[in-house]
Parts: C-alpha cells; sequence; structure tokens
C-alpha cells in the first residue's frame, strides 16, 4: 500500500485556526465504518449514538508548555527551544531552531536567566540533549515561561492556553494534545454518564513523531516514534468489563485507540501498565480492543489517516473526507470531528 493511497486535496482555508468559543458546537460527520453511510450532526448529538453498557475512553495526558524562547549567551540570538523527551539529572532531548545557534558547549538562557541550558550533544535526527539550570520546580518554571507548543500549520496567537487542553487532562508529558479530546465538556460528560456509559482514561504522552510526515512510498517501510503509556488498574477494569458485557469500546482519538491495541491480547483484554509503544495502524490491521472511534479530520498521508482507514476501509475514509471538504468542515487540531460507528 502507497502512502500516495492517502492522498487528497484541502484547501488551505479549511485549516482552523482557532478552536470555536463552544468546546460541543463543532461539526461531527458520522460515518458508518460498514455501510459507509454518512449522517451530519453537531458534536454535542454524539451522546444519542452511545447506548448503556458503552464504555467512551479518554487520554488525560497533559500538554506540557514547552515551547521556550530563549538568548544565546553572549551573542543574544534568539533560540527556540521544544522539550522532547524528558532524561535523568535535569537533561531533556529537545529540538532547537536554529540549530547552528546550539552547538555542544553552547548555553541558552531563558527569562533573563530565570532557567539556563547547556547544549550537551547533538542526537541522531539533530535534536540536542541538553541539561537545565534553575531555582525551585522545573514545572512552576516552565508553566512561568513556557508556551503551548501549536502545530505549525496554527499561525495564529492562542490567547486562551487552556483551550489547547482537554478539560480531563491530568498528567503532564505531552507534546501536542489529543485533539479529538478537545471537543468534550465536563457538562457533557456528566451527561454521557447519566446516560449509562462508563467513561474510562488511559494516558499516552503525545510526541511530535505522532505528526511526522510520511516520507517513503511504500507504507510498510515507515518507522513510527515510540510514546509512553500507562493504564491503570482501575481503568483495565472498566473496560474488560464492557467488553464481557458485549458493549462496546469508543475510543476518543487516536492516541486512545494506539494505547488500547498495544496492550489488548486477541481476545481484546486490556492489561494494565506502563511501557513504551511505537505501532503502526494501517489497513489490513484487524482491531482487538476498539469498535468505534471519535476523531478529527487529519493531515493528507499522515499516519493518523492511515489509522481510521484501517477502522473504517480506505474506500470510506477517503469519501467522508472529499464530503468533509465539499461541505466545508474545519479540519486538523481545532477543527471539527468525526465519529466512526
Amino acid at each position: 500500500m502507497k502512502t500516495s493511497d492517502f492522498y487528497f486535496d484541502l484547501p488551505e482555508e479549511l485549516i482552523a485556526q482557532y478552536p470555536l468559543e463552544d468546546r460541543t458546537s463543532s461539526k461531527l460527520l458520522v460515518l458508518d465504518k460498514d455501510s459507509g453511510a454518512i449522517e451530519h450532526k453537531v458534536f454535542r448529538d454524539i451522546i444519542d449514538y452511545f447506548n448503556p453498557g458503552d464504555c467512551l475512553v479518554l487520554n488525560n495526558t497533559k500538554v506540557l508548555p514547552a515551547r521556550l524562547i530563549g538568548a544565546k549567551e553572549g551573542s543574544g540570538g534568539k533560540v527556540e527551544f521544544l522539550l522532547l523527551n524528558k532524561k535523568e539529572n535535569n537533561q531533556w532531548e529537545v529540538m532547537v531552531k536554529p540549530g547552528k545557534k546550539a552547538k555542544p558547549g553552547a548555553r541558552i538562557q531563558f527569562g533573563d536567566g530565570r532557567l539556563m541550558a547547556s547544549v550537551n550533544e547533538v542526537m541522531e535526527g539533530g535534536n540536542r540533549l541538553v541539561t537545565f539550570e534553575h531555582e525551585g520546580i522545573f514545572e512552576q518554571v516552565l508553566d512561568e515561561l513556557g508556551q503551548m507548543p501549536l502545530p505549525p500549520y496554527i499561525t495564529a496567537e492562542l490567547e486562551d492556553q487552556d483551550r489547547y487542553q482537554t478539560v480531563y487532562a491530568k498528567h503532564r508529558g505531552s507534546a501536542a494534545a489529543p485533539t479529538a479530546g478537545l471537543h468534550f465538556t465536563d457538562q457533557l460528560l456528566e451527561k454521557i454518564r447519566a446516560k449509562g456509559v462508563e467513561v474510562a482514561y488511559v494516558t499516552l504522552h503525545v510526541g511530535l513523531g505522532t505528526f511526522r510526515p510520511v516520507k517513503v512510498e511504500n507504507i510498510d517501510e515507515h518507522d513510527m516514534h515510540a510514546e509512553y503509556y500507562f493504564i491503570e488498574e482501575e481503568e483495565a477494569y472498566k473496560i474488560n468489563r464492557t467488553k464481557e458485557n458485549s458493549g462496546r469500546v469508543i475510543a476518543v482519538g487516536t492516541t486512545s485507540s494506539r494505547t488500547l491495541e498495544s496492550v489488548a491480547d486477541q481476545n481484546g483484554k486490556i492489561a494494565a501498565g506502563s511501557g513504551w509503544t511505537d505501532i503502526f495502524i494501517y489497513p489490513g490491521y484487524q482491531f482487538k480492543a476498539v469498535n468505534a472511534l471519535i476523531t478529527n479530520f487529519h493531515l493528507p498521508e499522515s499516519t493518523l489517516i492511515m489509522l481510521v482507514s484501517a477502522l473504517a476501509s480506505k474506500e470510506n475514509i477517503m469519501n467522508a473526507y472529499t464530503t468533509a471538504v465539499k461541505e466545508r468542515y474545519r479540519f486538523f487540531s481545532f477543527g471539527d470531528a468525526m465519529f466512526i460507528k
């Protein structure tokens, strides 16, 4: 199967630059994964498609304010960091722009020296391993100095930083938001629970590798970036009980789906625990745990559109995307939603 099989023409003006004022007011395209039938709704209508005994699975990762703007010590030249992976002893793997200002030995200051970084080495792929120096708790310093790491296709400034967090975000560690969850409010989740739907949480810290373009024509040759996940015993129990009682497991987002499929056995039973996953799901994959999926509209030729095509077939997905473009749906992180049932 070729990467180009997942291309579609997307007008630039359909890329959402701002979140809607009401999280639940986005458009919702409902796709029957078997027949390919399409309905057009509003996101708050999603509750009408849930049945008592279903289980809604949310990724409760929290986005770090991981974008830091600083100055190189000595020259004062502007340097931008994006924190990727926390290592030991105050060390982080970071993406740097421009790289020429961050050679080993360089020192970068942020917030007039409240946070200092020493570049230790250039890692494979061009990222840097740096050591931070600071007074107090690093997370508090980051809260004060850092910015939300919005995707590059969002060029507008985000006034309310919380709009790039889900209302149930809990465990810090993501470089990007699990954006399908941005459509939920506390009130909508309460209504869903009141309908007899179980709500369970998993955690997968989204890395930038999720958005890395597929650069090979044969998708079998693409290497996924590993991401850290954990599932608590109580949450695994909720999901497994749903399966045992013939309820549906409805994943919110590709990150929740990848987490569940990484830990499920052949019968769909979920194992609690933690680890790293680099699972790559594309057509031909047989889902073990996930029955239905709530997701946003993804980039052409991305691993994310390949995942949803594995659940609903490439033909149904590409037709749904063509329809979404025609109906002027909003795409990507702050865009509209799709429910694959």
